[in-house]
């Protein structure tokens, strides 16, 4: 059996190793700081370089999944990936050459196979109410890592700036090795898979609203933070800082608030950006303000997508692939923003322009998020059904239950269990509360879901929502 304090220091080792390894991709494979450093040092175009890294990252997080799916090929692929990163590295301590870019091509593909098999780690290690905790962890700390990596790399050398996201590689590596390679037997009692979950229809809507909406953050890398280039100093420590602001407020904000209207809150954000990019001037206000609500946003959308991702874990029985899957949304619609920003920058479009572009990017996903909501609320109902019943009160509660009427009549037991079930009670809560045995309970489930046609907890709650919206 896993003891609590065992299974919070696993979790905290699968976060460190996680942040290490992410706060290298973000500090130098990734349109990294410290690799256009290292182009700029030796006045080289930095396009190819750029954008050779992401595709390969995108092949490694997407096809990650089709071939890795047990819990012992899961670890050795994330340390053979990091791995690889290391050797990948190399080639850069030296003088420019082909190995650059077999390197950033290596590593890319690499880094990318080790991020989506962390998804298995976020899936056994982190209970499903806590992934949107875990996923801020990770994105806060990397981000502060790869603040100190960039301010190494800016002010002190581009070579030392590599040599610490190299550092800070190597650490992640020994926090991988720490962690069990195979699952706990009592790991997966709190962690049940839904393979058979109609999964994949809102992951693909989920992957499109990411990939347009993150077309902007490329954008932003092609056109937004060139024309700050002669801030160097600020940029090199402010530029993640709101980011990172708003995963924290993001991160402990109470269930009570919905969390749907910060993402219209976030599309404020973006066009409230490019508005501010079009009609201020490049002094250093107008970057505090511009950064500030563009990178504020993308903390409000990145932990959205992470967290909805981690929730899904539990409808699949591989979770590589789903997580991978999920985050290559995220560098394709980068990848497409930055082709976009390079065809923007050469034929010299005004800035007014590339503002409307940015707008009407925003346009189509304000239209696409309704739609991505109904698709999360009939499968993710942590997420949205619970919220949605526990938010009525008593007579509208029971209307619901009358409305849709069981294949054959609940006893009197069976429909107080049905009743704390859309309560989102657990089945040790509701023996608990009914002074009976878990077995019972799970007895007791076993007969709604026959009597109301339904397979699990996701899809009865799912029919009787959905009964109710169509009435």
């Amino acid at each position: 059996m896993i003891n609590g304090a065992e299974s919070l220091s696993r979790r905290l080792k699968s976060i460190l190793a996680f942040s290490l390894l992410f706060a290298y991709i973000l500090s130098f494979q990734f349109e990294g700081q410290v690799l256009y450093s290292l182009l700029n040092l030796h006045q080289m175009e930095a396009f190819r370089y750029i954008f050779a890294g992401m595709v390969m990252h995108f092949v490694g997080l997407f096809s990650c999944g089709f071939f890795v799916k047990s819990s012992r090929a899961v670890k050795s692929v994330m340390l053979t990936g990091m791995g690889l990163c290391v050797i990948a590295t190399i080639p850069f301590f030296f003088a420019p050459s082909v190995l650059w870019i077999g390197g950033l091509l290596v590593g890319g593909c690499a880094s990318g196979c080790s991020v989506a098999s962390w998804g298995h780690f976020l899936k056994i290690y982190t209970p499903k109410n806590e992934r949107i905790k875990s996923s801020a962890d990770v994105l806060i700390y990397s981000n502060i890592i790869m603040i100190g990596v960039n301010v190494v790399a800016i002010h002190l050398s581009p070579y030392v700036g590599l040599a610490f996201s190299v550092f800070c590689l190597l650490i992640g590596i020994v926090f991988t090795l720490a962690l069990p390679s195979q699952r706990d037997a009592s790991a997966g009692a709190e962690v049940t898979s839904r393979a058979n979950s109609d999964i994949w229809k809102p992951l693909l809507l989920l992957c499109l609203f990411v990939v347009i909406i993150t077309i902007n953050s490329g954008l932003m890398y092609q056109v937004m933070n060139p024309a700050f280039q002669h801030l160097t100093g600020l940029v090199s420590w402010y530029w993640a800082v709101p980011y990172i602001i708003a995963l924290i407020l993001m991160r402990n904000l109470p269930q009570t608030v919905k969390h749907s209207m910060l993402l219209y809150a976030g599309m404020a954000m973006i066009m409230g950006a490019f508005i501010c990019f079009m009609l201020l001037g490049r002094n250093t206000f107008d970057y505090l303000v511009v950064d500030t609500l563009m990178l504020g946003a993308c903390g409000i959308f990145d932990l959205f997508w992470w967290s909805i991702l981690g929730e899904m874990l539990d409808y699949t029985d591989n979770p590589t692939k789903v997580f991978g899957i999920g985050l290559s949304a995220n560098v394709l619609g980068v990848f497409l923003g930055g082709v976009l920003g390079v065809a923007v920058t050469s034929v010299q479009l005004p800035s007014a322009e590339v503002a409307v572009i940015a707008l009407a990017i925003v346009c189509v996903t304000v239209a696409i998020l309704p739609l991505l909501n109904r698709q999360l609320v009939k499968l993710l109902k942590s997420h949205a059904y619970l919220a949605v019943y526990d938010s009525m009160n008593a007579d509208q509660q029971t209307a619901i239950l009358n409305q849709t009427e069981p294949l054959d009549p609940l006893t009197a037991r069976e429909q107080e269990v049905l009743e704390w079930i859309l309560s989102g009670r657990s089945n040790r809560e509701i023996a608990a509360s009914l002074y009976i045995s878990e077995s019972t309970v799970k007895t007791h489930a076993r007969n709604i879901f026959s009597k109301y046609d339904v397979t699990s907890r996701a899809e009865l709650i799912s029919t009787l929502l959905r009964k109710q919206n169509d009435n």
